[in-house]
């Protein structure tokens, strides 16, 4: 009998430790430092394959000769993002309301001017450049349409039950006009983005289910339009649904994806030993870098990536709940369905569950509008996150990481004298 009860002391004990350790992720800092830690392993994992994936590819191509040249611009790409990030990280939310439609109007200033000056890559005509420097703004448009969302809507709060106060002004004239100028371009891709974040910013707000239906008819009926009117994208659909295989043609991108993926198996081959990369899979730093890393780390390596966007979305999920603010729930559920959305159309189209559309992999992909504009969004949401008043405190009565390596050395030096 004896016996029997310390046994059971002991297994209380043990689930008592347990309960202990979970309940430490109900700390009201647990938010911040989640956003913060995903993004910066993301980030680094990205670094590390764009100089795996791109090396051959910066061999071959540039000038200099370098197999570092695209990791270089990317490493740069990440410091500006980085700075970005800590900047976006201090302002407050009264600040970013007010940010709302000066963002927004300068992505739309800058996506037309994309129809008349702007750089075709890939079929797509969604680029600016100024010299040596290319900037994609249709990465601003979401940025933009994420805090505009989050302001119209919070400003009709009170009146969602209307169709009219839900559609002045975000979706007519703010969402249509950003779609429009994207689509104009060609981007079909970014358009699915946008319609996610449209969505999402909606459906956080409690806007009536019905009118989801009626709005995804429409979306769906443009978006096949938009298909059918070009080759490019009709090439794609076809290589998807089985139509087309020619390997010199459409259909190497993806099908050289999946055998990049099977070539990795279980384990993978090791990292920087991609045999795909070496010319067969073309631009495989960029969209199709999720390949890459099955090829080199396996099965981890991929489920790394997808625990890592998990954990994103969990931070945000948590945040959307925990915050009063209206504001900051509808910005984060935005912001979410951008990062995630994003995620699962890339993954989706590099393992053949979709179409191939031409949509990088949020802090993972090559390439410098994508990685300093997620940065800046990840910024907001943990700037959101640092000013919820319970995590703010504890915050407060913390020294900074700054002081408390000062004060680590201080006392070692007075150790050693």
């Amino acid at each position: 009998m004896t016996s029997t009860a310390a046994k059971a002391r002991a297994s209380g004990s043990r689930f008592a430790r347990v309960r202990h350790w979970f309940g430490r992720f109900e700390s009201p800092t647990t938010t911040y430092y989640l956003l913060l830690a995903t993004t910066a392993i993301l980030v680094v994992f990205g670094l590390i394959m764009v100089l795996s994936a791109s090396a051959i590819t910066s061999l071959t191509q540039s000038k200099s000769g370098s197999a570092f040249t695209i990791f270089r611009s990317q490493l740069l790409y990440a410091g500006i993002g980085t700075v970005g990030l800590l900047i976006a990280s201090r302002i407050a939310v009264p600040l970013w309301k007010k940010l709302a439609l000066p963002i927004l109007g300068g992505a739309l200033v800058l996506q037309l001017l994309v129809a008349f000056i702007g750089t075709t890559v890939n079929g797509n005509r969604n680029w600016l450049r100024f010299g040596p420097v290319s900037i994609q703004p249709s990465e601003l448009v979401k940025f933009g349409l994420v805090l505009f969302g989050a302001l119209a809507l919070t400003a009709k709060r009170d009146k969602l039950g209307q169709i009219g106060h839900v559609v002045v002004p975000y979706l007519v004239p703010g969402a249509a006009i950003a779609l429009a100028l994207v689509l104009l371009g060609g981007d079909l891709g970014t358009s699915i983005i946008l319609a996610a974040i449209i969505a999402a910013t909606l459906w956080a707000a409690g806007v009536p289910l019905r009118w989801f239906l009626a709005s995804a008819l429409v979306f769906g009926v443009i978006a096949s339009a938009f298909v059918i009117s070009s080759p490019n994208r009709l090439g794609r659909f076809d290589v998807w649904l089985g139509r087309d295989t020619d390997m010199f043609g459409a259909a190497r991108q993806p099908m050289q994806g999946r055998f990049a993926l099977a070539d990795g198996g279980w384990f993978g081959l090791g990292l920087g030993a991609s045999r795909e990369k070496w010319q067969w899979l073309s631009e495989p730093h960029n969209d199709f870098i999720f390949a890459i890393i099955g090829e080199e780390l396996g099965l981890p390596g991929t489920l790394l990536i997808l625990l890592l966007f998990g954990l994103l979305a969990y931070a945000c999920y948590r945040l959307v709940l925990r915050s009063k603010d209206m504001f900051v729930r509808l910005a984060t559920a935005g912001a979410m369905a951008w990062i995630v959305a994003q995620a699962m159309v890339n993954i989706g189209a590099v393992i053949g569950l979709l179409p191939v559309i031409g949509v990088p992999l949020p802090l993972v992909s090559s390439g410098g509008s994508s990685l300093i504009t997620t940065m800046g969004i990840l910024g907001m949401l943990i700037a959101f996150a640092r000013h919820e008043p319970d995590c703010a405190k504890q915050l407060a009565g913390r020294p900074s990481i700054l002081r408390r390596s000062a004060t680590v050395a201080t006392s070692r030096g007075r150790r050693s004298e």
